[in-house]
């Protein structure tokens, strides 16, 4: 529907202009009587050049639309970036890998205890996963001490998982230009999941406050949070598509007081799936 109505604003825009500035006569060369077949200019009444430039007007109009719309739908499946502007922020959707983004901070998601251990049981972080690719590429990380050097405080409570230390999501503990991010909270079996829609508002909310304090004028790139295997509720069918998720991000994003200050911009990394669209943006 998007790609229709655009192609018909451009197709009008581009029509009215021809109708404008190209000559009456053009539209009358291959004048139509009622019966639909070519007639002599010397028979032409009145009646017959008023319909011949109405068909072949329209015809024009239509073709145009036809033209645009496909130059459009090749557009939209080509392109790998979409921005949203406004004078108190940029936002760039795109395409990629934030481990393979540079000159920027870049966001990696743990959990709330911010585990290090990647294998194969479920408390343990999933080696495909962007922290898993983290620590997998950064086997000497010390996050306790990372920790310790940012002077972050653990939350009161503790995980549902074994009772461990955790940390309030959305909370930053930089690492040079990586932010290492505490995400999901854990359930009684070690596997990330948020009670609610709620706690992971709450969680947006929280991590734009933290970048307001270590963005440090450059861009930051960040995955689609909870777009892999983060679970929502107990029902995990009912679990956001990437597509609603960054629905939420953005607009999360647009209604905080802490914003990354033009020119530089929040890129959101998306993923490249069959139901998911840069088309579909809610921008």
């Amino acid at each position: 529907m998007k790609a229709c109505l655009n192609s018909l604003r451009w197709a009008l825009a581009v029509t009215t202009t021809i109708f404008t500035f190209v000559p009456e006569g053009l539209f009358t060369y291959f004048p139509w009587n009622v019966y639909g077949l070519l007639v002599n200019f010397e028979s032409i009444n009145h009646y017959a050049l008023y319909m011949a430039t109405l068909i072949n007007r329209g015809s024009c109009f239509i073709a145009i639309w036809l033209l645009w719309y496909l130059a459009y739908r090749i557009y939209l499946s080509c392109r790998k970036h979409v921005t949203i502007k406004n004078r108190h922020y940029i936002i760039r959707v795109e395409y990629g890998d934030v481990m393979k983004k540079k000159e920027c901070k870049r966001v990696i998601n743990f959990d709330e205890c911010y585990t290090t251990t990647v294998g194969e049981r479920p408390e343990d972080i999933n080696r495909v996963s962007l922290c898993g690719k983290y620590l997998l590429a950064n086997p000497k990380l010390d996050i306790n001490h990372l920790i310790k050097m940012a002077k972050v405080k653990p939350s009161e409570g503790k995980s549902r998982f074994q009772q461990q230390t955790r940390y309030e999501p959305g909370t930053i503990v930089p690492n040079g230009d990586d932010l290492l991010l505490a995400f999901a909270p854990l359930d009684a079996d070690g596997r990330g999941r948020f009670p609610s829609l709620k706690e992971y508002k709450e969680c947006l909310v929280t991590m734009w406050d933290e970048l307001d304090k270590y963005y440090g004028q450059n861009d930051v790139c960040i995955p689609v949070l909870g777009s892999g295997v983060t679970r929502f509720g107990e029902d995990s069918d009912n679990s956001p598509t990437q597509q609603e998720l960054l629905d939420m991000i953005i607009w999360s994003y647009k209604l905080s007081s802490n914003k990354i200050k033009p020119p530089y911009k929040l890129r959101i990394i998306c993923q490249k799936r069959n139901d998911f669209s840069l088309d579909h943006i809610d921008g």
